[in-house]
């Protein structure tokens, strides 16, 4: 019995493993991109290593790049903050479903959850299918990519050509696209899926910074449980 559970646990983390491979290139590309900028910043190659081995969050290490060489080191941790609050969210999400599970679990779970290892692995947490070595694999796999898309960027520096000139920053909107269409289900998610768009389109024109991204995330969250509220009602 202990051989078979031990069997379905790895079979399970190389799912979740296998399941981010088509989002490869995505996450490649984005890193390299993301590895150019920071050695073009001064960042050493092993500083632009770290900073992805550490951080493992796209967009906030762009940010911190953006006022890299202007701002002082708190102001660089709270634009990272800032842009990382919507990890509360999707972390609040998932708890319920982690809460019988070990501290250093939840620990790894929030130090490598990303936006998509998030929305490979709560589909099936929703629907009574998730496993918690699934999300490992998931999480695992995206980190990888990550950090070894940093190492190869950080090492070939400057002979990398202009990345900038393919548009390879919307390979992540049209991957975010692809994974945001299978959850919407109902009515509800629908609704959500719609208001954190305008928010998002209608916050990046107003709001300087990367605020949006909270408001949008906030928005969208709070008008989905008042929804589902007012839905229930007799």
């Amino acid at each position: 019995m202990r051989s078979q559970n031990c069997a379905q646990r790895i079979e399970y983390f190389r799912s979740g493993l296998c399941a981010t491979l088509p989002l490869a290139p995505g996450v490649i590309a984005f890193g390299l991109v993301y590895a150019l900028g920071a050695r073009q910043m001064g960042l050493s190659p092993v500083e632009t290593l770290l900073m992805s081995l550490s951080v493992f969050a796209g967009a906030a290490q762009f940010s911190a790049l953006q006022v890299w060489t202007t701002a002082s080191a708190g102001v660089i941790i709270l634009v990272t903050l800032i842009v990382n609050l919507r990890y509360l969210l999707m972390s609040a999400s998932m708890a319920p479903y982690l809460q019988n599970r070990h501290w250093f679990d939840k620990a790894l779970a929030a130090f490598t959850l990303s936006d998509e290892s998030y929305a490979l692995t709560m589909p099936r947490y929703t629907s009574g299918q998730g496993e918690f070595v699934y999300l490992t694999g998931a999480n695992l796999g995206l980190y990888l990519q990550w950090a070894a898309a940093s190492l190869v960027g950080a090492l070939l520096g400057t002979s990398l050509p202009d990345l900038s000139v393919y548009r390879l920053d919307l390979i992540f909107p049209f991957a975010f696209l692809g994974l945001l269409v299978p959850q919407i289900q109902n009515r509800i998610t629908l609704f959500v899926a719609v208001v954190a768009g305008a928010l998002a389109f209608g916050g990046a024109m107003l709001i300087p910074g990367k605020g949006y991204i909270l408001l949008a995330g906030l928005g969208a969250s709070l008008g989905g449980v008042l929804l589902e509220r007012m839905w229930k009602q007799p």
